[in-house]
């Protein structure tokens, strides 16, 4: 891989708008300014939804979900299901090819999703294909799954960015490497990977839909500090950036050159309280933990108003999402709670951040000033991507370090199992999934269960109730904010916008 000095170069100096507009005949070069690094280019092994996002450049699935997170075909034109709901049947397009020049075909995605559903390749997304028995080719243009049990939800961990048709004959050539080295049939593909810097990716010429992509290329640029992505925007260093700092929303939308847009999202901040260790063992203390959070302050101290007050571990546009009584900001309640769990004076403990940009450090900042208040000292630390993934993701309950974590959630499939199961099932402890409160409840694990072997809708919004009643009962998290999601573009770029879950749609962005 190359590094692209002269591009660095001119984003450093703040010239790439003027020079790169210099031909009569400009190319249509974007550069997209995000919040941090990419950790993978490989989806399957991807934890965060930045890298899954970046890696949509490269790679298509069989299915996909549009900006109101509404199934779509995409490589797969139909599919049908058995009677018993463990066979599905999916009819491929025809006539597309990879990056490579290889074809696009049912043994493509054989060999996908064998090596995605084959535990012994510690992939990080293995959970959602271990429903998955056996994957067969019927001819060139028909796939076969079978599943080990019915998976009601199955259609839709398809659609996850994480189910990318990766080509074979790369899989085969890089190995392990596959991450740094991406070919799949997506609209463009790899130009350089500096892996402190920059993606930058370019106009795939064998794409399948004819007439796109309309980009030449795009830039992926992390660039933690929230008022850098703003300021790259303002001098046209950046044609897109995402998240905006809340606090220069009204200054960005004040730009005649610019759009803010506030996008509904799926996105719910947290913090997770590890009831393996003392104190947090204890259901008071973690009671006492939630009176003393103001939600209605934090909406306005760190964001600025662009958030709602959690009122469920389920975002309210979740399909089955219960909504609760919301906890009231009561610290009198707080310091009794704690004294009735014997710690009158309080105790001392950590929170960790998953990420390290600056509305992150409000958050923690503002719960470390919260619960001084109630006698609780915490000391902060905002991680960056890799911290993240060998601290919390990479260990299991024995040797975790993590008690309290602040972080994030959005179901990228769209549907409630996503969105409960992978935080709360006991089979998901780290560093198998994201249940970094190593919450375990016989009940929960049966009701996540049985919801997925029922097509009924009835009964599956009983199970995902019952579910939802116990978790928020057993106050394992802190839910705080549903974040809404605040981007800004140059009004000269189009049809480049944020999903609900925090990821992007580019198919059709174009820069006039």
């Amino acid at each position: 891989m190359k590094v692209n000095r002269t591009l660095k170069w001119l984003v450093a100096a703040g010239l790439t708008s003027s020079v790169l507009a210099a031909p009569a005949f400009a190319a249509k070069d974007v550069v997209v300014a995000v919040a941090s690094n990419f950790t993978t280019l490989d989806p399957y092994d991807a934890n965060d939804t930045l890298s899954q996002a970046v890696a949509k450049s490269f790679y298509q699935g069989l299915f996909g979900l549009d900006k109101d997170m509404k199934l779509q075909n995409v490589l797969a034109e139909s599919y049908t299901v058995s009677d018993d709901g463990l066979v599905y049947t999916l009819e491929l397009r025809s006539g597309v090819k990879f990056q490579d020049g290889t074809d696009f075909n049912a043994q493509a995605v054989k060999v996908n999703l064998d090596r995605a559903s084959n535990p012994e390749n510690h992939l990080k997304r293995y959970n959602l294909y271990r429903a998955i028995a056996k994957t067969e080719v019927v001819d060139a243009g028909t796939v076969k799954i079978t599943l080990k049990q019915p998976f009601s939800a199955f259609i839709n961990i398809l659609a996850h960015p994480a189910t990318a048709m990766i080509s074979p004959a790369a899989l085969q050539k890089y190995g392990k490497d596959i991450g740094f080295h991406p070919v799949g049939t997506g609209p463009y593909q790899l130009d350089t990977w500096n892996q402190t810097d920059f993606v930058k990716v370019k106009k795939f010429a064998g794409y399948w839909q004819q007439g796109l992509p309309k980009l030449d290329t795009i830039t992926w640029r992390p660039v933690v500090d929230n008022n850098t992505r703003a300021a790259m925007l303002q001098t046209g260093e950046a044609q897109f950036a995402f998240p905006i700092p809340y606090e220069q929303a009204g200054r960005l939308k004040s730009n005649d050159k610019l759009e803010l847009v506030a996008s509904p999202s799926i996105m719910q901040r947290y913090i997770s309280m590890n009831v393996t260790q003392k104190p947090f063992d204890n259901p008071k203390v973690r009671e006492a933990i939630n009176y003393a959070i103001n939600r209605q302050a934090l909406v306005k101290v760190a964001f600025s108003g662009y958030a709602t007050p959690a009122e469920g571990v389920v975002p309210p546009s979740i399909d089955f999402a219960q909504k609760f009584k919301p906890w009231p900001y009561d610290p009198a309640k707080a310091r009794e709670l704690l004294k009735e769990a014997g710690l009158p004076n309080g105790f001392e403990t950590t929170l960790w951040s998953s990420h390290n940009h600056s509305t992150a450090q409000k958050v923690l900042q503002f719960t470390q000033q919260q619960l001084a208040q109630v006698g609780i000292k915490v000391k902060v630390t905002a991680m960056d991507a890799g911290q993240r993934a060998a601290e919390v993701e990479g260990k299991g309950q024995a040797e975790s370090g993590v008690k309290m974590f602040y972080t994030g959630w959005s179901a990228s499939t769209g549907e409630a199992d996503w969105a409960l199961s992978p935080l709360f099932a006991s089979r998901n402890w780290p560093p198998t999934l994201f249940n970094t409160a190593f919450y375990s409840n016989p009940q929960v694990d049966k009701d996540l269960d049985d919801a997925l072997k029922t097509t009924n809708r009835d009964e599956k919004a009983k199970l995902y109730k019952d579910a939802q009643d116990v978790i928020w009962n057993a106050s394992a998290w802190v839910p705080l904010v549903v974040e809404k999601l605040v981007s800004a573009h140059s009004k000269n770029l189009t049809g480049f916008y944020v999903m609900p879950d925090t990821g992007f749609s580019f198919d059709d962005a174009d820069l006039k």
